[in-house]
């Protein structure tokens, strides 16, 4: 079983019934099957067998990431945002073929379609450490599709044939990919496609469709509930799953207080394909908390007795290891670490404290202050770099970069601007005399974030 093939049987079963829609077209199961299938034929045709997907979230996208999936092929979704070079990096270390054309009108469907082993690889995934390049996180069909047995097991059922989903989170990403697209392929819903958020916008598409299921980031309930109407424009979601970053108490309370619905947090990683903990799972809702492990997801906190922990798991859903050689991955018992810690109450819930490292979430992105650091310290009026993550109260952190060295902070700007995608690129850059250095000449980054 894959998402390709749960496509298939809601073609045979509910062929008439909406798949997607989007603020121009619509498009049935049926219809959706057919273009799956030209496209699986023109990659069958093509020899490819890695192809990069850089596109918003638009019917191509679905097309030719399921298209994918129906042939064999490994699919590479990446930010369409990504600069040439964060873009020929992922190119040259997966070895994927860039998806040039997106028209497969034309393509013949085979007789037969190959065998996709539940084991074969389906995505790698970016994501991006705390050091170093970001690296291609092996997701298998397997992983993907236990991810949703996983949540199905939670009682009452969380979704049903019956909603409707919206999908502006990106389809590039872990979350938006599987918790998003996912979720709609595994229980034959509806989903509601949409390239960019803009709150005004998504509300109207919220009320215009009736979307019952809003899956998302802390930015987007933080904006829907400063409008005005946000309470009538939103009146038809009965779900509202929040993730990626944290959300504060107090914008869960306002989104609640303002709207009538409650946000159930969630917990995950593109490793766990995404959910590992959702409130979903829990008794109630508890201010801060990320909630209990899913049905079927291991999680043990590794530190001192009565101490916060670093949060391990282990589960059918996690990935394979990091591209090419599986390096990173889980153990031979099967369990991975996260780098996250967290500790958990009497009850069970689990909430989030720190994070070992020093990555920096925006909108619920990863960025790695060594590509920061390291294209500012390729411009010539620049000496050295830090960059660091500050609170931000929309995008949960933002970067804030420390530079020694000539060169106008505009100027500077503009060169992150030109080599990094927007969500890495400083909000601030502050000129400095000299960074604070430890006996090794390792930046000492704590004072910098103290300061």
């Amino acid at each position: 079983m894959n998402l390709a093939t749960l496509l298939r049987e809601h073609a045979t079963r509910t062929p008439d019934a909406v798949a997607l829609l989007s603020r121009q077209s619509s498009w049935t199961w049926a219809d959706l099957d057919a273009l799956v299938d030209r496209a699986a034929g023109a990659l069958l045709a093509s020899g490819v067998t890695k192809v990069a997907i850089a596109l918003p979230n638009t019917i191509d996208f679905v097309v030719a990431l399921l298209g994918a999936f129906r042939a064999g092929v490994i699919a590479v979704p990446v930010n369409p945002g990504f600069t040439e070079r964060e873009l020929r990096h992922v190119l040259d270390d997966s070895g994927a073929t860039l998806l040039e054309s997106y028209d497969f009108s034309g393509a013949p469907v085979p007789a037969e379609f190959p065998e996709v082993a539940d084991e074969q690889l389906a995505v790698l995934l970016y994501t991006s450490g705390t050091e170093g390049a970001p690296k291609g996180a092996m997701l298998t069909h397997r992983a993907l599709i236990a991810n949703h047995r996983q949540l199905a097991r939670i009682e009452p059922p969380i979704m049903s044939a019956n909603d409707v989903v919206l999908l502006v989170l990106p389809l590039f990403h872990a979350y938006g990919l599987n918790s998003g697209l996912g979720a709609v392929l595994w229980h034959g819903a509806c989903g509601v496609l949409e390239p960019e958020f803009d709150p005004v916008g998504t509300a109207g598409l919220i009320a215009l469709h009736k979307v019952t299921v809003a899956v998302g980031v802390p930015p987007m309930y933080l904006a829907w509930s400063e409008l005005p109407n946000a309470r009538e424009l939103l009146a038809s979601l009965r779900l509202a799953v929040c993730g990626a970053a944290a959300l504060s108490a107090a914008d869960s309370t306002r989104f609640t207080e303002v709207t009538g619905i409650a946000v159930h947090i969630g917990y995950g990683l593109t490793e766990t394909a995404p959910v590992v903990s959702s409130t979903l799972a829990s008794k109630t809702i508890k201010p801060g908390s990320i909630g209990r492990p899913i049905p079927g997801v291991e999680v043990k906190l590794l530190g001192e007795e009565d101490d916060p922990g670093e949060i391990v798991v282990r589960g059918d859903n996690l990935f394979n290891g990091y591209w090419p050689d599986g390096r990173g991955g889980p153990g031979a018992d099967g369990w991975w670490a996260t780098g996250d810690i967290a500790y958990a109450d009497s009850g069970g819930d689990l909430f989030i404290v720190d994070r070992i490292g020093e990555l920096i979430i925006v909108n619920g992105f990863n960025v790695y202050p060594a590509e920061v650091e390291q294209v500012l310290a390729a411009h010539p009026g620049v000496a050295e770099a830090a960059a660091i993550g500050v609170p931000h109260p929309s995008s949960g952190h933002a970067v804030h970069a420390y530079v020694v060295g000539t060169a106008p902070v505009e100027e500077l700007m503009a060169h992150c601007a030109a080599n990094l995608a927007r969500f890495k690129c400083p909000q601030t850059i502050e000129i400095v005399d000299e960074l604070p250095h430890s006996a090794t000449g390792k930046v000492r980054k704590r004072l910098l974030r103290d300061d």
